[in-house]
């Protein structure tokens, strides 16, 4: 069973059952229920037009759902309409869909969740991850948004903004979580920057060019973290560098600042630097200054503390950090790591095993661990 063949023809399949009329969420539970037959029967009897296959059984069990809603009556008439076997469009209309979920009706933090969870693929955990609320809170969310758009024409597609958004997530969870969706956002944001003139499509696909750049070295061979400071930057994609930073030039000259112009300008700080110790943190700090201006996010000034540690020394940025609230996830390691710089190693040491303790993923924990254990064993010398 090739899954990711499946959750590459799920978007597109979706996508012709919304054309064809159906509302949103029983389209979406349609294509469910044939990636479960698909699961069930492929191994033992592949098909050779899979996505004709999926686009017959899921137009099948949506009619199916249709008849047995009495309230929904008027749709019988669709049963003549059933799509023929046999070879399907090549169309791709996964942009599409990101437009048509971030619908007028919905929030945008909605429209996103929604989105992140039927076109994207993350799970509710991923996705409540991202958001920093618990999973039970995100369910809830992309439940109301469902029952929000069931039964509206999906006609009226969302903003700009909202669809970037659900593709900085998408590219986030790909190139740092379980599941490899970079290269799909990273594809569809050149999509989207190749029809609409907009300094923002240019920042993020800039920032994903820059952040995809550096990936290879982002692990060792036998899975393990590499920090940046550490990693071999001879492995760095300098094509993609070059042209993140060629298209970044381009948006910031426009004058028409957003947050992924900011983020990408600080990953073009850190690609431009031949070693960690030459890299511009003064520069990086004032960028963080923006994009915390831009954003107010406590995410940011939890990365602008590591930079001000840098630029101006730990105590500096542990000063930073104070006024910050502990709760705020990596919030431990990076205290741990300003107090190692600091020279605070028994300190570092504890707060390093209490962030692999609240890890969100087996490979943080690990390095985590390691750290913990690097030091206590300094200290023992």
């Amino acid at each position: 069973m090739n899954e990711v063949l499946l959750r590459s023809l799920t978007p597109s399949v979706l996508g012709i059952l919304v054309r064809r009329g159906a509302d949103f969420a029983a389209a979406e539970d349609a294509v469910q229920d044939a990636l479960v037959e698909a699961v069930r029967l492929w191994p033992a009897d592949p098909p050779r037009d899979p996505k004709g296959w999926l686009i017959t059984v899921a137009w099948r069990k949506f009619l199916d759902a249709t008849r047995a809603d009495t309230a929904r009556r008027r749709r019988e008439d669709l049963v003549d309409d059933e799509p023929a076997s046999g070879p399907a469009p090549a169309a791709d209309d996964t942009l599409q869909l990101y437009f048509l979920c971030a619908h007028p009706s919905l929030t945008p933090s909605s429209a996103v969740a929604l989105t992140l969870r039927a076109v994207g693929g993350l799970t509710t955990r991923q996705i409540a991850r991202a958001y920093l609320v618990p999973e039970a809170t995100m369910a809830q969310r992309i439940s109301r948004a469902k029952r929000t758009v069931s039964g509206v024409r999906l006609d009226r597609p969302g903003d700009v903004a909202t669809v970037l958004r659900v593709l900085y997530l998408v590219f986030n969870e790909g190139y740092s979580g379980d599941v490899d969706l970079a290269a799909e956002a990273i594809r569809l944001t050149r999509q989207l920057a190749a029809a609409i003139d907009h300094p923002e499509v240019a920042g993020l696909l800039a920032l994903m060019l820059l952040h995809q750049a550096r990936r290879a070295s982002r692990t060792a061979p036998d899975g393990s973290l590499v920090p940046l400071a550490e990693q071999d930057r001879g492995r760095w994609d300098t094509g993609s560098i070059a042209e993140g930073v060629g298209i970044l030039q381009t948006a910031l000259a426009r004058d028409r600042l957003g947050e992924f112009q900011a983020q990408a300008a600080i990953a073009a700080l850190h690609a431009d630097a031949p070693t960690a110790e030459e890299t511009d943190w003064v520069q990086i700090v004032e960028w963080y200054d923006e994009l915390a201006r831009l954003t107010d996010s406590p995410v940011v000034r939890l990365n602008r503390a590591v930079a001000v540690g840098e630029a101006d020394g730990p105590r500096a940025g542990l000063a930073a950090l104070a006024a910050l609230d502990e709760s705020l996830p990596r919030h431990t390691a990076v205290a741990a790591y300003l107090h190692e710089r600091d020279g605070d190693l028994a300190t570092a040491a504890r707060l390093y095993a209490q962030a692999a303790h609240k890890a969100p993923d087996l490979a943080e924990r690990d390095h985590l661990t390691r750290q913990a254990a690097r030091l206590n064993a300094l200290r023992r010398r």
